[in-house]
């Protein structure tokens, strides 16, 4: 099992250790995103920076979408089936994704592939919904559970 976090509010004000959080999980800018295995101790980094970003269950589909669309390696060129295939042991980007989203592999098993993907701001009317607020009120903060599908949709 697989988290897919968004990092959604930008790094003014923010302090040190909560700062130190999000470059553990390689979220630098607002719109960045990454895949994080489900652990305890993720899990914990995800809520101690739960007011700087939201995260979800990621599924395969999302997981596939995302990496072909914005997963770039190394010169900033586009992922693709052939460098998934030669650089690990995946045929397919499809292959890789449903091993990350069962857990069984990460998004570093791939030589050469970035772990974070630049996406743009959410489109369409509600674009986020307002960042100071959790998104169990109507906001864009913390966890969304299976909602992450929909914003990574409207990201890519």
């Amino acid at each position: 099992m697989s988290w897919l976090v968004v990092r959604v509010r930008s790094g003014i004000k923010v302090r040190r250790d909560i700062k130190a959080t999000m470059d553990m999980l390689n979220l630098t800018r607002v719109n960045h995103a990454t895949i994080v295995p489900k652990t305890d101790a993720y899990l914990g980094m995800l809520r101690k920076a739960k007011d700087y970003i939201t995260w979800g269950h990621a599924d395969a589909m999302t997981i596939e979408m995302m990496m072909r669309e914005r997963g770039r390696i190394t010169g900033d060129v586009h992922l693709n089936d052939e460098h998934v295939a030669g650089n690990s042991e995946y045929p397919t980007i499809e292959a890789l994704a449903s091993a990350i989203e069962g857990g069984e592999a990460t998004v570093r098993i791939v030589k050469g592939l970035k772990p974070v993907f630049r996406l743009h701001p959410p489109r369409g009317t509600k674009g986020w919904g307002g960042i100071k607020r959790a998104y169990s009120v109507g906001g864009a903060l913390g966890h969304r559970k299976d909602g992450i599908s929909d914003l990574i949709a409207r990201m890519v």
